[in-house]
C-alpha cells in the first residue's frame, strides 16, 4: 500500500500554453503579488505589452500595451501598479481610470504591494510606503542599512501590525549566493542586519496565552550549513514566552548551490512552507520547530512564491512556467506525522491546534491515562482541545462532575469550561450545563456576556433556563436557536407585535395568527388593533381571516376600532371585499352617517352593494350619496326633485351621469314640478351639456314651456361657440323678443354661422325701430343693392347715409352703383359722393361708373381729390383717361403726369393711340410692352434708340433672340441711326455686349467696322480694336491679316494666343514678330508650324540666347543630340543638363557630352555636371582628366560614379573612384575582380565591414585562396547572425577540414560566442567525432546544448548525449539515454549520480527493471540511493512479481527503519523463508507496521518452536491473550503464558490459567504463576483451589503478602479518617461555598465524587464540600 503524503501538490496552470513567451518568464519580468494575479511584461520586436493571468480564469489572458519597467497587481482587485524609471502610476483597470501618480527622486530599485491599498517603495538608499488613498504621497519609514549594498532586493514584509519590517537581499560572494536581511522595529527604530535568504512573520496562540504570540521565522544557507530559526519579537509581559528555535536544514548532496527563495508561513495550520531555488519544498512546525516533510516538487528553478489561501500553503512559480501550489493535505497530516515521523506529540499538538484527523485514539488514550492517573486538570485540557470535539460530549462531563477532586486543587470541570471559554464556542450540552449554575447564583450579566462574544450554543432548551430568569435574554436564545415559536411567544408577551410578522416572514414560520390575536385582544385590546392592521397588510397577502377580525372587534362593540381596522384593510379595494365593505358602511350608516358620508366621499370602495347602501342613504337624509348609487329612472326622479337640499354644483355635475333620455326627463321633471325654483339649474345643465343633449332638444324643451327668458339665457350660453345656424337664429329670435337689440347687434356682426338670408328676411319682417341689424347682416353678406333698394323704397335714406357714412364707406361704390340703378337724382347722388370721408376703393367706383357709362360724374369729385394733394395711381389713371376720351390735349399729361399707373394707360391707349402707348409705355420702362408695340405698329427707330438708351442686357438678348422676327431691321436702325447719334461709351458698349452675348458675330463685325474703322471717336479704342480682330478669327479668318496690317492698338500677345488656339499660326507668328517677341516667335515655329529649318533660320537671324536654347530643346526633343549639343553651346545655357545628359547617356554620345559638360561646369559647379563628367572621362577612357577632376576641389558624387562604374565593370575607373574616397569596402571588392587578393583583404581590413568581408571571403574560397579566406572568416565568425550563412558557404563546397579549422581558430577570439562553440561542436559530431567529447568537456557551458543534442542524436554520440543532458539538467532523458544505449553510455556510477536527479519517478521502476536486466548485482547498491524518493510499495510489488525479492534484501535492511507495510511484510516473508527467527523476532519488535495478526496466524503452525513463539508474542502484543497463552501452554512455554496473562491485566485469563496448572498439576508453575500474576487474582480464589487441590503449601507465600498488604491499607485508612475529623470539626464554622448542592443541575457538587453524595438522616454528620465552588473570579475561568 502506497504511503499517503501529508502535502497536496497541484499544478494550476502553464504559462507557456497561454501564450506567454518563455523569454519573459523570469524574476525580473514577472511578478506575484498574491494568488490571485501573475503579471507578465513582454517585448515583441518593438512593441511591449503586459499580459494579466487572472489564477480564477487562467484561460482568459488580458493583455495591455503597456511599456513599463515594472508592473505589479493588487493582491485583491484589478488594480495594477506601473514604473516606468522614476514614473510610478496605480490604474483601475475595471473603471479605466489613473487613481494616483508620483514622480519619484531617485531609482525603485524593488517594489510590492504590502496590503490591499498600500504599496512598498525600495530605492538604493530608503524605503517608503505608499498609500494609494487619498492624495497621500510616499513616506519614508527607514533608510536601508549598509550590509545591503549591493545586493539584489528580492523581497520586502511587513508583520500584521506593520510595526516589524524586512528587507530581503541576496549578492554572490565566493562562488555562492549569499542572503543579507534588515529586520527594523518601527517603535524602537532601530535595524538589526542579519544573514539570511527567505524570512516570514507570524503569530500563534500558546497555552495559556490571552494574546498571539508575534514570531519571525528565517532561514539561511551559510558556508557552514542551513539553519531555520524562529524567535519572539514585542514580547509582552504577562504572557508565555516562546522559547527561540534553530533547527537544520536539510539540502541534498546534489544541491550544493540550493538555497532557500521563498518561506510563507501557513495562518491555517502554523506550518513553515519553505521553498528553495532547486525546486525543493521544506515544511516546518512553527511551534516546535519540527520538520515535518522535505521533498522535490519541481527540476527547474522556482523563482518567486507567495501564500496560496485555498490550501494554506504556498503558490510558485518556476523557470518553465509551471504554477504550482503545495498545501496541507488534512486527511494524511496526522496519520504521518505518527506512522513515519513517530512524533506522537507533535501528532496531538497539530491535531488539536488545527481540528485535523488522525489522532482520535491517541487522544482517547491520553485521556484514560490521565484520568486513571487523577491528573484531572490535564484530562481536561486534552478533552478541551480534542481534535473535532471527539471528547466533547456529555459523559466527559458526567466524569469531571463525579471525580473526585484532591483538597486545595481547582475542580477539573471548571477547568474544562475555562479553556473552553477561552478556546470558542461551547456546544449545546456544555452550554446548558454551564448556565445552570451562573443563572442560580443570579450572575446573567455573565450569561450576556458570553452570548454576546458567541461562546454559547444557543438552543430550545437554553432558552427555556433563561426564560425563568429574563424574558429579553431568552427572546435572544430563542433567535439564535432559531425556535420560532417561542420567539414569537417572547414577542408577543413583550408586546413588540410588528417584530412578530418580520420574524416569522423571514424565517418562513406560520404561527396560527386567529388564536394569537384573541389572546392579544384579550390581554392588550389598545394595542391589539394595530396587531390586526399588521396581519390585514403583510405584503404578501392577509395572515388571518378579515371577517373573523372584524368579528372579534363586534364582539366587544368597538365600532370605531373595527372601522379603522377595516379602513386601513380594506384600502387596496379589491372585488373579494366587497361584502365587507358593505358591512362597513352599513354599520357607519346606522350609527354615524357622517363617517359613512366622509367614507362615500372620499371614493375609497366600489365593490360593495350599491342599491343597499343607496337606500340606506335616503333614509338617512344623505340625497346627494342616494344619487349618486340609484340607478332607476324614478328612484332618481324622485330624490333629484329636492334641489333645495342639494349643492347646484353637485347636480350640474351629477347630469354628467345620466343617459341623454334620463337627462331630459329629469329636465322635464324640474321644471314641472317647480319651474321657478328650478329654471336657473335647468338653464345650468342645458349650457353645461349643450353638446350632448342637443341643443335642437333643449329649444324644444324651453319652448313647450314657452320660457323665452331661458331659451335666451341657454342660448346666450352656447351662441358663441355654436356653428349651428338653427341655434344662432332662434337666439336673435329670443332676443328680439325679450328687446335685447344690442345682443342682436353683436351677434349679427361676430357670427359667421347663421344664414343670412334668413336672418335678413326676419329682420325685414321684425320691423325693428333700429335697422342697424338688417344693415350689418346686408353689408356682410353682400345684400347691399337688396338693402339700399329697401331702405330707398322704405324712405329710410338717413339709413343709406349712415351705412356709407359710419358703417362701411368701402361699399360706397355698390351703393351709388345700386342709386344709378334705381334712378336716382345725380344731384343726390353727388351730395352722398361728396359726404363719404372715409376711405373707398377709387377703381370700384370707376369701374361701377365706368359701366354705367357716367365716368364724367366722377370728374368734380377727381379734382377735389387731386386738390387735396392725393397721389393715388387710381385718381389719376380716372383723369387720364378722362383726358383721352375727351381728347382733352392728354400728351402732356402723359409725359409729365407721374402718378398715373403707365401699363393701365397704356393698355387703354393701344386701340385709341399707339404713340400715347409707347409715350405711357416709355415712361414706365414696360420695356415688354415697349417692344410689343414697336412690333407691332413698325416703330423701329424709336425702338432702337430706346434699347441703346435702356442699357439692358435682358431687353437686348429678348429683341436680339432668333424668335424676333424684326430683328434684321431693328438691327439696321441700331447701326444706322441709335448708335452714330450717341456719344456715351456706355452705350456703345452695353449694345457691343448685347450683339456678342447674342452671338451674331457678322453682324457685330459690321457693328465694330462702323466706329473702329472709320472715323470716330471710338476708332482708337483698344478693346474694341481687340473685339474686332477676335470676332473676326471666330467668324471670319480671311480678314484676319487685313485686320492684323491695318490696326496697331491692340493686345498682341493675347491676340496671338487666340489666334493659336484657333490655327492661324502664320498670323500668330506674323504679330510676334511684328511685336518682336521672338522667344514666342521661335515656339509658334517649333511647336505649331513644325519647322526646324525655319526655326534655325530665325534663330541665325536673331542670334539671340534665349532663341538658342529654344530650338537647342527642340532639337533634343528630335533626337538631334549633336545639333542640340551645339545650340546649347552656342546659347552658353546648361540649365538642361539633366535631360541632355540622360540623352546622351542612352545614345553613348559621350564625346559630345564631355563638351557639353565642359561648357556646363564653366557655369555651373553642380555635383550632378561633375558627376557625369567624371562617367564620361571613365567611359572615354580619359583617366587623366579624372584624376585632375579628383585631385582638385570638386563637388561630385564620387561614391555613387564609382557604383556606376563597378556595375558596369570598369574596374580600373572605379579603383581610382574608390581610392580617392577611401571607400575600403568597394575598393576590396573592386580588387577581388582585378585578381589582387593580398590587397583586398588589406583592403577590408580598413573598411572592417561584414558585407565587405563576406564577399572577400566567397572570393577567396572561390579561388581557394584558404589562408586569406581564414582571415576574412575570422571577422566573420564573431558575428552569430553571420555564422550560419559562412558555414553554408564553406559545407556547400565541401571544404569540412577548412571551415572547423577556421571555427577552432576563432574560439580564441575575445568576442567568440556561443553559436561559434556550438557550431564547432555540430560539425564535430558530423565530420570528426572523435574530438566530440573533448570538446564537450571544455567547452560545455558555451555552447548551445538542446542544438548539440539534436546533433548528436542524429550522428547516434550515445555517451557525448548523456554528458550534455547531464550538464543541461536534462537528468531524465539522461537516464532515459543510458538505459537504452547501455553499451556505449551507461556506466554505473555516472548513472547513480543522474537518477537521483530525475524528477519523473518513473524513470526510477525503469531503471530497477533495467538493473534487473542487465546488472541484477547491483540493484542494492542503487537502490541505496534511490530510498529517499523510490515508492517502497511499488518496488516490493514490482520484484514479488518477478520472483527476485532476494536480490533486494539488503534494500529490505536499509529501509526497514520507515517502518513500512510492505517493506516489513516482504522483510519478514525473506527471514521465515531463510528461517531466520533472530532477526524476525527483532524485527517484529522494532518496526510494527504489519499486519501482526496475519503474521502470528502463518507462525502458529510452523515447524520450528522459535516462529510458533515468536507467534505467541504477537498473538500477545494484539491483545489476543487465549491464542497467545494456548500456544504457549501447547509448546510448555509456561514462562511467556504467565507474562502473558500478568500483561492481560485481566482477571479472569490470570484465574484461567492458574485453573490449567492446578489441572495439569505442576505445582511450581501454579505458585510462580501466583507471584507474577498477583495483583491480578482474587485472594478468595486462590485459597479455593488450594485448599481443594492440597496445594496450600505453594499458596502460602501469596496469602502471607496479600495479609500484610491488606493490614497496612486499613492502619492508612484509620489514619486518614481521624485526619479529616479533626479538619471538619476545626472548619465546622466555617462559610459555605458559593454555590450549594445541586449546582449544576443535580443532586452533587460539580467537583463532588462519586462517595460524596449527601447522606440520609443516620445521625451521621455529612462530609464538608472538597475543592473549589463555582466561582468566577480571576483564579476560575478569568472572567
Amino acid at each position: 500500500m502506497t504511503e499517503a503524503l501529508p502535502i497536496r501538490f497541484q499544478e494550476h496552470v502553464q504559462l507557456t500554453t497561454l501564450g506567454i513567451n518563455d523569454a519573459s518568464i523570469s524574476f525580473n519580468t514577472l511578478t506575484l503579488e498574491s494568488d490571485r494575479f501573475i503579471c507578465v511584461r513582454e517585448t515583441s520586436g518593438e512593441k511591449n505589452s503586459v499580459a494579466i493571468v487572472d489564477l480564477t480564469d487562467p484561460v482568459n489572458v488580458t493583455r495591455r500595451p503597456i511599456s513599463a519597467d515594472s508592473a505589479i497587481m493588487n493582491p485583491a482587485s484589478k488594480v495594477i501598479a506601473l514604473k516606468a524609471g522614476r514614473q510610478l502610476q496605480i490604474f483601475n483597470l475595471e473603471m479605466k481610470t489613473k487613481l494616483k501618480s508620483h514622480l519619484m527622486h531617485e531609482d525603485v530599485e524593488f517594489w510590492r504591494w504590502i496590503s490591499l491599498k498600500s504599496l512598498a517603495l525600495v530605492t538604493a538608499t530608503s524605503v517608503y510606503h505608499w498609500s494609494m488613498e487619498g492624495d497621500s504621497q510616499p513616506m519614508k519609514v527607514f533608510d536601508r542599512h549598509f550590509s545591503l549594498s549591493g545586493n539584489q532586493i528580492i523581497n520586502y514584509r511587513v508583520n500584521s501590525d506593520e510595526k516589524w519590517m524586512l528587507l530581503v537581499g541576496i549578492s554572490s560572494k565566493e562562488g555562492r549566493v549569499v542572503g543579507a536581511m534588515q529586520l527594523y522595529s518601527k517603535d524602537r527604530g532601530v535595524s538589526q542586519p542579519i544573514e539570511g535568504h527567505a524570512a516570514a512573520f507570524a503569530e500563534l496562540k500558546l497555552d495559556g496565552a490571552s494574546s498571539p504570540t508575534k514570531l519571525f521565522a528565517f532561514a539561511a544557507r551559510t558556508a557552514t550549513g542551513a539553519k531555520l530559526h524562529i524567535v519572539e519579537v514585542d514580547h509582552k509581559d504577562g504572557t508565555p514566552g516562546y522559547a527561540k528555535k534553530a533547527v537544520d536544514v536539510f539540502f541534498p548532496a546534489e544541491a550544493d548551490n540550493d538555497f532557500p527563495v521563498a518561506m510563507q508561513i501557513s495562518r491555517k495550520y502554523s506550518i513553515i512552507f519553505l521553498v528553495t531555488k532547486f525546486g525543493f519544498v521544506h515544511l516546518y512546525d512553527l511551534e516546535t520547530g519540527t520538520c515535518i516533510y522535505m521533498n522535490r516538487i519541481s527540476g527547474e528553478t522556482i523563482f518567486i512564491a507567495t501564500e496560496h489561501e485555498a490550501s494554506g500553503g504556498v503558490l510558485a512559480v518556476n523557470r518553465k512556467g509551471q504554477v504550482l501550489s503545495v498545501g496541507v493535505d488534512e486527511n494524511n497530516l496526522v496519520p504521518y506525522v505518527v506512522n513515519t515521523l513517530g512524533n506522537t506529540e507533535l501528532a496531538l499538538k497539530i491535531a488539536s491546534r488545527c481540528g485535523l484527523p488522525g489522532a482520535e485514539d491517541l487522544y482517547l488514550q491520553r485521556f484514560q491515562q490521565l484520568l486513571q492517573n487523577g491528573e484531572l486538570g490535564e484530562a481536561a485540557k486534552v478533552a478541551a482541545n480534542s481534535p473535532k470535539g471527539i471528547l466533547r460530549t456529555p459523559q466527559t462531563i458526567e466524569r469531571f462532575k463525579h471525580a473526585t477532586v484532591p483538597q486545595g486543587q481547582l475542580s477539573p470541570i471548571l477547568q474544562y469550561f475555562g479553556i473552553l471559554l477561552e478556546k470558542g464556542e461551547l456546544n449545546k450540552h456544555e452550554s446548558l450545563e454551564l448556565a445552570k449554575p451562573v443563572l442560580a447564583q443570579g450572575r446573567k450579566q455573565l450569561l450576556e456576556k458570553w452570548l454576546k462574544e458567541d461562546k454559547l450554543e444557543c438552543s430550545e432548551e437554553l432558552g427555556d433556563i433563561v426564560k425563568q430568569h429574563d424574558l429579553n435574554l431568552a427572546l435572544s436564545v430563542y433567535l439564535r436557536a432559531n425556535v420560532p415559536n417561542k420567539v414569537i411567544a417572547c414577542f408577543a408577551e413583550t408586546k413588540q407585535y410588528p417584530k412578530i410578522i418580520l420574524y416569522a416572514n423571514k424565517v418562513g414560520y406560520t404561527p396560527d395568527y386567529a388564536v394569537l390575536l384573541q389572546h392579544i385582544m384579550r390581554m392588550d385590546p389598545d394595542n391589539g388593533t394595530e396587531f390586526a392592521t399588521l396581519l390585514a397588510n403583510n405584503d404578501g397577502g392577509p395572515l388571518v381571516d378579515l371577517e373573523k377580525v372584524v368579528d372579534v372587534f363586534m364582539s366587544q362593540n368597538m365600532i370605531q376600532q373595527a372601522t379603522a381596522f377595516l379602513l386601513e384593510a380594506l384600502k387596496d379595494n379589491l372585488p373579494q371585499h366587497a361584502h365587507l365593505q358593505t358591512r362597513l358602511l352599513e354599520m357607519n350608516l346606522l350609527h354615524a352617517p357622517q363617517v359613512a358620508d366622509a367614507i362615500l366621499g372620499n371614493e375609497m370602495f366600489t365593490h360593495y352593494d350599491r342599491a343597499t347602501i343607496a337606500t340606506m342613504c335616503e333614509k338617512a337624509g344623505l340625497y346627494q350619496r342616494a344619487l349618486e348609487h340609484f340607478t332607476d329612472i324614478s328612484d332618481i326622479k324622485r330624490v333629484l326633485v329636492h334641489t333645495h337640499l342639494l349643492s347646484p354644483d353637485w347636480v350640474v355635475a351629477y347630469f354628467g351621469r345620466l343617459s341623454v333620455e334620463n337627462s331630459l326627463e329629469c329636465l322635464r321633471e324640474m321644471l314641472n314640478v317647480n319651474m321657478r325654483q328650478n329654471l336657473q339649474i335647468v338653464v345650468q345643465v342645458a349650457t353645461k351639456y349643450s353638446d350632448q343633449l342637443g341643443a335642437s332638444h333643449l329649444i324644444e324643451l324651453f319652448e313647450s314651456y314657452k320660457t323665452f327668458e331661458g331659451l335666451y339665457h341657454y342660448l346666450g350660453s352656447v351662441v358663441n361657440l355654436s356653428q349651428d345656424p338653427e341655434v344662432i337664429y332662434k337666439y336673435i329670435e329670443a332676443a328680439c323678443k325679450t328687446g335685447q337689440i344690442k345682443e342682436v347687434e353683436r351677434v349679427c356682426r361676430e357670427s359667421n354661422y347663421y344664414n343670412p338670408e334668413k336672418v335678413k328676411n326676419f329682420l325685414k319682417d321684425a320691423k325693428l325701430s333700429d335697422q342697424l341689424p338688417l344693415i350689418i347682416v346686408c353689408d356682410r353678406f353682400d345684400f347691399v343693392h337688396d338693402l339700399v333698394l329697401y331702405l330707398y323704397q322704405n324712405n329710410l335714406f338717413k339709413y343709406i347715409e349712415t351705412y356709407v357714412q359710419k358703417v362701411n364707406p368701402a361699399r360706397t361704390p355698390a351703393v351709388i352703383g345700386a342709386l344709378l340703378d334705381v334712378g336716382c337724382d345725380e344731384n343726390a347722388i353727388k351730395g352722398l359722393l361728396m359726404s363719404v370721408r372715409g376711405d373707398m376703393p377709387i377703381a370700384e367706383l370707376v369701374d361701377q361708373t365706368e359701366k354705367r357709362n357716367r365716368l364724367k360724374l366722377l370728374l368734380p369729385w377727381l379734382e377735389v381729390k387731386v386738390n387735396e394733394g392725393s397721389q393715388d395711381p387710381e385718381v389719376y389713371n380716372a383723369i387720364a383717361k378722362i383726358y383721352i376720351d375727351s381728347n382733352n390735349n392728354p400728351e402732356p399729361f402723359l409725359r409729365n403726369n407721374a402718378f398715373y399707373d403707365s401699363r393701365t394707360i397704356g393698355k387703354y391707349c393701344e386701340k385709341r393711340d399707339p404713340y400715347l402707348a409707347f409715350i405711357a409705355y416709355e415712361r414706365g420702362q414696360c420695356d415688354i410692352e415697349v417692344v410689343e408695340i414697336t412690333n407691332n405698329n413698325s416703330m423701329f427707330k424709336h425702338l432702337a434708340r430706346y434699347l441703346v438708351k435702356r442699357r439692358d442686357a435682358d431687353l437686348w438678348a429678348h429683341v436680339l433672340s432668333n424668335d424676333n422676327p424684326s430683328r434684321r431691321s431693328l438691327i439696321d436702325q441700331v447701326v444706322a441711326t441709335a448708335l452714330p447719334e450717341t456719344q456715351d461709351p456706355e452705350d456703345v458698349s452695353i449694345t457691343v455686349k448685347a450683339f456678342m452675348a447674342a452671338y451674331l458675330p457678322n453682324e457685330l463685325i459690321e457693328l465694330l467696322e462702323k466706329i473702329v474703322l472709320e472715323s470716330s471717336a471710338f476708332s482708337d479704342n483698344r478693346n474694341l480694336q481687340n473685339l474686332l480682330i477676335l470676332t473676326a478669327i471666330q467668324a471670319d479668318k480671311s480678314k484676319v491679316m487685313d485686320y492684323i496690317n491695318r490696326l496697331d492698338n491692340f493686345d498682341a500677345p493675347d491676340i496671338a494666343d487666340h489666334a493659336i488656339r484657333n490655327g492661324l499660326y502664320e498670323e500668330a507668328f506674323v504679330i510676334y514678330k511684328k511685336h518682336e517677341v521672338h522667344g514666342s516667335a521661335i515656339n509658334v515655329l517649333i511647336e505649331h508650324i513644325g519647322s526646324i529649318d525655319r526655326a534655325y533660320e530665325y534663330a541665325e537671324k536673331t542670334d539671340t540666347p534665349e532663341v538658342w536654347s529654344r530650338l537647342g530643346k527642340a532639337q533634343l526633343d528630335g533626337m538631334r543630340i549633336k545639333e542640340a549639343i551645339d545650340s546649347y553651346i552656342r546659347a552658353n545655357d546648361p540649365s538642361n543638363n539633366a535631360e541632355v545628359i540622360s540623352l546622351a547617356s542612352r545614345a553613348e554620345k559621350y564625346e559630345d557630352l564631355v563638351r557639353y559638360l565642359q561648357m556646363a561646369r564653366a557655369q555651373s559647379r553642380e555635383p550632378l555636371i561633375e558627376s557625369e563628367l567624371l562617367f564620361a572621362y571613365a567611359k572615354t577612357g580619359r583617366t587623366a582628366d579624372m584624376e585632375e577632376i579628383l585631385n582638385g576641389p570638386n563637388a561630385a558624387q564620387v561614391q555613387a560614379i564609382g557604383d556606376r562604374c563597378y556595375e558596369e565593370k570598369m574596374y580600373g575607373p572605379a579603383k581610382i573612384l574608390y581610392q580617392s574616397i577611401s571607400n575600403w569596402a568597394r575598393l576590396s571588392t573592386t580588387l577581388v575582380h582585378l585578381g589582387e587578393y593580398q590587397a583586398a583583404v588589406d583592403g577590408a581590413r580598413k573598411a572592417n565591414s561584414t558585407k565587405v568581408w563576406k564577399d572577400v571571403n566567397a572570393a577567396c574560397i572561390e579561388r581557394k585562396e584558404f589562408r586569406l579566406a581564414q582571415v576574412c572568416g575570422l571577422s566573420l565568425v564573431v558575428h552569430p547572425e553571420e555564422l550560419a550563412e559562412l558555414i553554408r558557404l564553406y559545407e556547400h563546397q565541401g571544404y569540412f577540414e577548412e571551415l572547423m579549422a577556421l571555427l577552432e581558430a576563432g574560439l580564441g577570439l575575445e568576442r567568440a560566442h556561443m553559436g561559434m562553440f556550438t557550431e564547432l561542436a555540430i560539425l564535430y559530431a558530423r565530420y570528426r567525432p572523435e574530438r566530440m567529447m573533448e570538446h564537450l568537456k571544455i567547452f560545455w557551458s558555451r555552447i548551445n546544448i538542446p542544438k548539440v543534442i539534436a546533433a548528436c542524436e542524429e550522428a547516434h554520440l550515445w555517451t557525448e548525449l548523456v554528458f550534455l543532458y547531464v550538464h543541461y539538467d536534462e537528468y531524465d532523458n539522461a537516464a532515459i539515454t543510458m538505459m537504452k544505449h547501455s553499451p556505449d553510455a551507461w556506466e554505473h556510477g555516472a548513472f547513480k549520480e543522474v537518477i537521483v536527479k530525475v524528477s519523473n519517478l518513473e524513470i526510477y521502476y525503469k531503471a530497477l527493471r533495467f538493473y534487473l536486466d542487465e546488472q541484477p548485482m547491483l540493484l542494492n547498491d542503487l537502490l541505496t540511493v534511490m530510498v529517499p524518493r523510490v515508492d517502497h510499495n511499488r518496488v516490493i510489488q514490482m520484484f514479488q512479481k518477478s520472483d527476485n525479492m532476494p536480490l533486494i534484501k539488503g534494500y529490505l535492511v536499509s529501509v526497514q527503519s520507515v517502518n513500512n507495510l510492505a517493506v516489513n511484510t516482504a522483510y519478514h516473508d525473506l527471514l521465515i523463508e531463510e528461517e531466520d527467527f533472530e532477526r524476525l523476532r527483532k524485527s517484529v519488535d522494532t518496526n510494527t507496521n504489519f499486519d501482526n495478526i496475519a503474521l502470528a496466524n502463518r507462525l502458529e503452525s510452523h515447524e520450528l518452536l522459535e516462529f510458533r513463539r515468536i507467534a505467541a508474542h504477537l498473538f500477545k502484543r494484539n491483545k489476543k491473550w487465549k491464542q497467545s497463552m494456548t500456544l504457549s501452554k501447547q509448546d510448555r512455554l509456561y514462562k511467556d503464558a504467565m507474562e502473558t496473562a500478568a500483561e492481560s491485566r485481566d482477571t479472569a485469563v490470570a484465574e484461567e490459567l492458574l485453573q490449567y496448572f492446578v489441572e495439569s498439576g505442576n505445582k511450581e508453575c501454579f505458585a510462580a504463576c501466583l507471584y507474577i500474576c498477583y495483583d491480578l487474582v482474587h485472594p478468595d480464589v486462590v485459597m479455593e483451589l488450594a485448599w481443594r487441590h492440597g496445594l496450600t503449601d505453594f499458596a502460602m507465600p501469596y496469602m502471607v503478602q496479600f495479609t500484610r498488604e491488606y493490614v497496612d491499607k486499613v492502619d492508612k485508612l484509620e489514619k486518614a479518617h481521624d485526619e479529616r475529623v479533626q479538619k471538619e470539626s476545626n472548619d465546622r464554622s466555617s462559610e459555605a461555598p458559593i454555590l450549594g448542592p445541586g449546582g449544576l443541575g443535580n443532586s452533587r457538587m460539580i467537583t463532588a465524587g462519586p462517595q460524596m453524595v449527601h447522606p440520609q438522616q443516620t445521625g451521621m454528620m455529612a462530609p464538608q464540600q472538597t475543592g473549589m465552588g463555582m466561582g468566577y473570579g480571576q483564579n476560575n475561568f478569568g472572567f
